[in-house]
Protein backbone atom coordinates (compact mmCIF):
# COMPACT_ATOMS: atom_id res chain seq x y z
CA UNK A 1 0.00 0.00 0.00
CA UNK A 2 1.23 3.53 -0.75
CA UNK A 3 0.47 7.02 0.44
CA UNK A 4 0.85 10.25 -1.59
CA UNK A 5 3.03 12.64 0.42
CA UNK A 6 3.63 15.44 -2.08
CA UNK A 7 2.18 16.40 -5.44
CA UNK A 8 2.91 19.31 -7.78
CA UNK A 9 0.09 20.24 -10.16
CA UNK A 10 -0.05 22.63 -13.11
CA UNK A 11 -3.53 24.16 -12.83
CA UNK A 12 -5.60 26.61 -14.86
CA UNK A 13 -7.97 28.58 -12.60
CA UNK A 14 -10.28 31.57 -12.97
CA UNK A 15 -9.28 34.84 -11.27
CA UNK A 16 -12.04 34.24 -8.72
CA UNK A 17 -11.65 32.68 -6.24
CA UNK A 18 -8.35 34.37 -5.54
CA UNK A 19 -5.25 32.35 -4.63
CA UNK A 20 -5.85 32.56 -0.89
CA UNK A 21 -9.43 31.33 -1.10
CA UNK A 22 -8.45 28.69 -3.68
CA UNK A 23 -5.73 27.16 -1.50
CA UNK A 24 -7.76 27.51 1.70
CA UNK A 25 -10.63 25.53 0.15
CA UNK A 26 -8.26 22.74 -0.90
CA UNK A 27 -6.61 22.72 2.54
CA UNK A 28 -10.00 22.35 4.22
CA UNK A 29 -10.53 19.14 2.21
CA UNK A 30 -7.05 17.83 3.10
CA UNK A 31 -6.58 18.21 6.88
CA UNK A 32 -2.96 18.55 7.93
CA UNK A 33 -1.81 19.50 4.43
CA UNK A 34 0.43 22.38 3.40
CA UNK A 35 -0.22 24.09 0.08
CA UNK A 36 1.93 26.52 -1.90
CA UNK A 37 0.46 28.34 -4.92
CA UNK A 38 2.73 30.02 -7.46
CA UNK A 39 1.21 32.08 -10.28
CA UNK A 40 3.11 31.44 -13.53
CA UNK A 41 0.87 33.14 -16.08
CA UNK A 42 -2.08 35.54 -16.09
CA UNK A 43 -4.45 36.38 -18.90
CA UNK A 44 -7.76 38.22 -19.13
CA UNK A 45 -9.93 35.56 -17.45
CA UNK A 46 -7.60 32.91 -16.02
CA UNK A 47 -4.37 32.24 -14.17
CA UNK A 48 -1.98 29.36 -14.63
CA UNK A 49 -0.68 28.29 -11.24
CA UNK A 50 1.58 25.63 -9.82
CA UNK A 51 0.19 23.98 -6.69
CA UNK A 52 2.59 22.16 -4.39
CA UNK A 53 0.61 20.11 -1.88
CA UNK A 54 2.23 18.21 1.00
CA UNK A 55 0.55 15.94 3.52
CA UNK A 56 0.53 12.51 5.14
CA UNK A 57 -1.95 10.84 2.79
CA UNK A 58 -3.22 13.10 0.01
CA UNK A 59 -6.36 12.10 -1.91
CA UNK A 60 -5.67 13.05 -5.54
CA UNK A 61 -9.26 12.50 -6.66
CA UNK A 62 -10.60 14.74 -3.87
CA UNK A 63 -8.04 17.43 -4.71
CA UNK A 64 -8.88 17.43 -8.43
CA UNK A 65 -12.62 17.43 -7.72
CA UNK A 66 -12.19 20.43 -5.39
CA UNK A 67 -10.20 22.27 -8.07
CA UNK A 68 -12.90 21.48 -10.63
CA UNK A 69 -15.67 22.63 -8.27
CA UNK A 70 -13.95 26.04 -8.13
CA UNK A 71 -13.78 26.30 -11.93
CA UNK A 72 -10.20 25.13 -12.35
CA UNK A 73 -8.66 22.27 -14.28
CA UNK A 74 -5.49 20.25 -13.81
CA UNK A 75 -3.20 20.46 -16.84
CA UNK A 76 -0.60 18.02 -15.54
CA UNK A 77 1.00 16.30 -12.60
CA UNK A 78 4.52 17.74 -12.64
CA UNK A 79 5.93 15.94 -9.59
CA UNK A 80 4.73 13.32 -7.16
CA UNK A 81 6.19 11.73 -4.05
CA UNK A 82 4.73 8.56 -2.59
CA UNK A 83 5.75 6.39 0.34
CA UNK A 84 5.09 2.76 1.01
CA UNK A 85 3.06 1.95 4.09
CA UNK A 86 4.19 -1.01 6.15
CA UNK A 87 1.66 -3.71 6.93
CA UNK A 88 0.95 -4.08 10.66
Amino acid sequence: MTSVKRIVLDVLKPHHPNGLDFTTTIAEKCPGSRIKLTVTEVDEKTETVVLTIKGKALDYDLITQTISDMGGSVHSIDEVEVAGISAP
